[in-house]
C-alpha cells in the first residue's frame, strides 16, 4: 500500500477532480504490475496496472492479489468501472486503502467485488490514503473546497514594505516550491490590492506542471486590464458586486456585499467543481479566511534574515495544528494543519 500512494502522488496537479490514486499487482509475493491514474480522462490506476503486466505474467492475473490506495469505481463516468475490469480478469483478491466518498461509489465498488465472489480487504493504510487525497476528501464530505493559506513573511512578521510597497522575501529556490504548490492545486485566489501592486502572473513558470486556475477579488471591477493575471495563459474568475459574465479565459462572478465573501467564494468553487484553493494574500484577504475559521492548511514562509521595521503586518492566526517545517536557505517553512473539523 505504500507503493500505490507513492504512484498515486505522480498524478498530482494531473488528475483533478479525480482522485490521486496508485494500484499495484502482486503474485507470490512479486510485484507483477503496477500503475496509477495519470491524466483526468484518461485510464485508472487499476487499468495501468494491469495493462503494464509482462506477457509472460499475464497468466498470473488471476492468481494475483490487487493492492489499490481508492476503492475501484463501479460507475461509468470518462471510463468504464474498473471493478468491472477486475471482475473480467479474474483477480481473487484485493486489497484497499479507503473507501471512496464520491456518492456515485461510496462503496459501491466493494460491494461489486465481493458479489463476484472476490475477497475484499479495505482500510490498510486508511489514514495515509485519505491524507493523500485531502482534496477529493474535502470537496465530498465537508462540500467545499480544500484551503491552504499561504505567505512569506520577514523575520519581523511584515509581508510587504511600508505603504504596501512590494518587497522580495523568499530566495529562487523557495518561489521554485512555491510554484510546484500551486502546480497542485486547482485555483489560486489573489485580493485587489495584491494583484494591483504586485502584478503576479499566478502561473507555474517556475515548475515544469499545470498552472492553477486563477481566482481575483475585485468587487468594483478597478483593476487596469494591462494586469498579467488578464492574460490568457491561465483561465481567470474575477468575483465582483457588478456583474456576472461567462468567457472563455476571462469569466465575472457576481457576489454581494450582505454575506461574507469568504463564504460565498468557497460556495462558488464548489459549485465549479473546484476542489482546492491556494490563498496567496494579500493580508486582508488572508484574514478574512482565518477569522471566518475557513481554512485546512498554512503554509508560512519566512525568511529569518531579513527584518524591515516599518510595512504591512502578516496575517494573525493562532495555530495550535500539526507542523512540519524544514529551511531553504535563509527560508524557513513551517507547514500547519487545522485539526478540528469544519
Amino acid at each position: 500500500m505504500h507503493r500505490c500512494i507513492e504512484l498515486a502522488q505522480k498524478g498530482a496537479g494531473y488528475v483533478a477532480p479525480n482522485p490521486m490514486v496508485g494500484a499495484v499487482l502482486v503474485h507470490e509475493e512479486r510485484i507483477i504490475g503496477e500503475g496509477y491514474h495519470r491524466q483526468y480522462g484518461q485510464a485508472h490506476a487499476e487499468v495501468n496496472c494491469i495493462n503494464s503486466v509482462e506477457i509472460d505474467d499475464q497468466d498470473k492475473i488471476s492468481q494475483a492479489v490487487l493492492y489499490v490506495s481508492l476503492e475501484p469505481c463501479a460507475h461509468f463516468g470518462k471510463t468504464p468501472p474498473c471493478a468491472d475490469l477486475i471482475i473480467a480478469n479474474k483477480i481473487p483478491q484485493v486489497v484497499i486503502g479507503s473507501r471512496d466518498p464520491f456518492k456515485e461509489v461510496a462503496g459501491k465498488g466493494i460491494e461489486k467485488l465481493k458479489t463476484a465472489g472476490i475477497a475484499v480487504t479495505s482500510g490498510i493504510l486508511e489514514k495515509d490514503c485519505q491524507v493523500l487525497n485531502k482534496r477529493f476528501f474535502t470537496f465530498h464530505t465537508k462540500h467545499r473546497p480544500y484551503i491552504i493559506l499561504k505567505w512569506a513573511q520577514t523575520a519581523d512578521k511584515k509581508i510587504a514594505g511600508d505603504k504596501a510597497s512590494r518587497i522580495y522575501i523568499s530566495n529562487e529556490q523557495t518561489n521554485r516550491l512555491v510554484h510546484r504548490w500551486r502546480s497542485e492545486e486547482a485555483s489560486i485566489l489573489v485580493g485587489t490590492n495584491t494583484a494591483l501592486s504586485d502584478d503576479p502572473e499566478l502561473t507555474t513558470r517556475y515548475w515544469n506542471g499545470p498552472s492553477p486556475m486563477r481566482l481575483v477579488v475585485d468587487m468594483d471591477l478597478s483593476l487596469p486590464s494591462s494586469l498579467k493575471i488578464f492574460n490568457a495563459k491561465q483561465r481567470t474568475i474575477i468575483f465582483n458586486t457588478i456583474k456576472h459574465e461567462d468567457n472563455d479565459h476571462l469569466s465575472y462572478y457576481q457576489v454581494t456585499d450582505e454575506v461574507s465573501l469568504v463564504h460565498q467564494i468557497v460556495n462558488a468553487l464548489y459549485q465549479m467543481k473546484i476542489q482546492s484553493v491556494m490563498v496567496e494574500g494579500g493580508a486582508r484577504l488572508l484574514q478574512s479566511f482565518i477569522n471566518d475559521n475557513m481554512w485546512d492548511e498554512a503554509r508560512i514562509i519566512t525568511n529569518m534574515q531579513l527584518a524591515i521595521g516599518n510595512g504591512l503586518a502578516a496575517p494573525e492566526l493562532e495555530l495550535n495544528g500539526t507542523k512540519s517545517e524544514f529551511t531553504i536557505q535563509s527560508d524557513s517553512i513551517k507547514i500547519y494543519t487545522k485539526m478540528e473539523s469544519n
